[in-house]
């Protein structure tokens, strides 16, 4: 396949195709950050700096390739996060520079503006380290430089690119000890081979197999992620953390009161480099964007508003942060191997939840009618469930949504099951079985739905008439299967009547949930007049304690 001219088309889908792949891999990158002192994750911050780059070059109305490439630098420097978002928008920012003038780019232009990206992120940076994202940076445009004086295709020149990366990026543990010590590559090579790799894949037009450093594969990211860089993290103490506030700053230049300097770049960026280490500057016609790690965040605001305004500031104590990684690295310890099912419900009222305990459920959400937990909460509950695979019951059809949609996005195959009420959940978990299959299980819950009959006795909140029923203020309705069917001024008639409702010829079992509101010895007193009857059912009198409902009713 060839391409001997990079039409403006391509580039645009060149950008999206590389941010794509780097979204799809972010979190393996932010596995292989290993460095003792944390400064945000690799990838997260790379992925978020190239997604805003991308995101500028597709709104973008350019029909030219020099435009374009000035859009996705622009957008990568007002993105930019963290050292390794910064560097990598200086390699696109000298990629446009060597690229403005031209419409197209045949194949030496493209491989020279890889080549002057290289050398404008080194020089961004105050004091270069091997074994990083620069280095894998320089070897895949000096791969690309050599293969663009042999050929006139573009293609060919990226496939050289994206070998260079690959050999390079094998190459860090060699060239930096702490990545040696703990067996991962570059975090921020890995991340720019990335790019590389869809950038080729695009122009391709060909899906390409994800390729990892030299010992790493997306299976071992959790192992890295939980084990070297809490080891790696735990290599230090907080207390020797000399600089320890990760700040960053952007000011938009000659902008606003507090302006006393011309800016000039050198001045600038040796000043800030009194205050700290880890500097990084960089800046176009307009805009100077600085990271810094420092004791001093104020002083480096204060030195940033002599050159114009501040358009943003971030400040992190990394100290903080670095106890953070201890704790979790404790905490990873202690987590226990993952159960084969775990089971979330939701439900409100502390003997309710126990019931949820002591029928099999793993994690509870509090929760229910007029309390619907999140897409997050369920989430959350999911990764608390610390279970292959899960199975949640909303127990209320305003959470199912909510439910859903946690399910989809879990990190772990989720199934919701339906249940509308307490009792619906219940009886689905008598017809859990843990041999079973999730999707069989899934099945069988789902089924057992429709073998309970569900009541709830709550009161009115204002007066009105629903389906020929008069309801007053403060009367007690009875609702079976979310249908009101009587308003009465006693409670314990309610309850009487909405019973009477429910049982038929068939019932075997009435399961009565007392609410805070409540009575239990009120309870059994009416239930016991009700035994002359109703002789051959059994009643189950249970302490709910929930909310809202001063009873909830089950009848099977």
């Amino acid at each position: 396949m060839e391409m001997k001219q990079l039409q403006a088309q391509a580039f645009k889908e060149m950008v999206q195709v590389g941010a794509e792949r780097l979204d799809e891999h972010a979190e393996l990158v932010n596995s292989l950050n290993v460095f003792p002192v944390p400064d945000g994750d690799t990838g997260t911050n790379m992925n978020m700096s190239f997604t805003s780059g991308a995101q500028r070059v597709s709104q973008s109305e350019a029909t030219k390739v020099g435009e374009l490439a000035n859009d996705l630098a622009k957008g990568l420097l007002m993105g930019a996060r963290g050292n390794s978002g910064v560097i990598l928008s200086q390699l696109f920012r000298g990629f446009s520079k060597a690229v403005e003038a031209f419409d197209v780019l045949d194949a030496k232009q493209f491989a020279q503006g890889f080549t002057h990206g290289v050398e404008v992120a080194y020089k961004a940076v105050m004091k270069p380290v091997e074994g990083t994202i620069l280095t894998v940076a320089r070897e895949a445009a000096q791969a690309g430089e050599k293969k663009a004086v042999e050929t006139d295709n573009i293609i060919d020149v990226m496939r050289a690119i994206v070998n260079g990366a690959r050999v390079a990026l094998d190459k860090t543990p060699d060239l930096l000890p702490v990545l040696k010590e703990v067996g991962v590559v570059d975090s921020g090579g890995q991340g720019l081979l990335f790019v590389y790799e869809g950038f080729l894949e695009s122009l391709t037009g060909e899906k390409m197999p994800t390729s990892f450093g030299k010992g790493v594969s997306a299976d071992l990211a959790a192992v890295a992620h939980h084990e070297n860089f809490a080891n790696a993290a735990h290599s230090v103490e907080t207390g020797d953390i000399t600089f320890g506030y990760c700040t960053e700053i952007m000011v938009k230049i000659g902008d606003g009161q507090t302006v006393t300097d011309e800016f000039d770049y050198e001045t600038f960026r040796q000043y800030l480099d009194g205050l700290g280490d880890s500097l990084l500057v960089v800046a176009d016609d307009e805009i100077v964007k600085v990271h810094v790690h420092t004791e001093r965040p104020g002083e480096v605001m204060n030195y940033g508003q002599k050159f114009g305004s501040l358009m943003k500031i971030k400040v992190d104590n990394m100290r903080l942060q670095h106890e953070d990684v201890l704790q979790n690295k404790v905490a990873a310890e202690k987590k226990e191997p993952k159960k084969e099912f775990g089971i979330i419900a939701i439900a409100a009222g502390e003997g309710v939840q126990t019931l949820f305990k002591n029928l099999g459920v793993s994690v509870i959400i509090n929760g229910g009618q007029t309390m619907n937990p999140s897409t997050e909460d369920i989430l959350n509950a999911i990764d608390e469930a610390n279970a292959k695979q899960v199975i949640i019951l909303p127990n209320n059809k305003n959470i199912q949504m909510a439910a859903e949609q946690a399910a989809q996005v879990s990190p772990v195959p989720a199934v919701v099951v339906p249940s509308k009420t307490i009792p619906q959940g219940m009886a689905s978990l008598l017809a859990f079985n843990e041999l079973a299959s999730l999707q069989d299980n899934h099945a069988s819950m789902t089924s057992a739905l429709n073998y309970v009959t569900s009541g709830q006795i709550t009161i009115a909140v204002r007066d009105t008439q629903i389906d020929g029923i008069n309801i007053k203020n403060n009367d007690y309705m009875g609702i079976v299967e979310g249908k009101i069917t009587l308003s009465t001024e006693d409670k314990m008639d309610a309850l009487a009547q909405t019973l009477a409702c429910m049982i038929h010829e068939d019932t075997e079992i009435v399961t009565i949930l007392v609410g805070e509101d409540a009575s239990v010895e009120d309870t059994e007193a009416l239930v016991e007049r009700l035994q002359s009857d109703y002789a051959d059912i059994e009643f189950d009198i249970q302490n709910g304690q929930q909310p809202v409902y001063h009873y909830l009713l089950s009848v099977e």
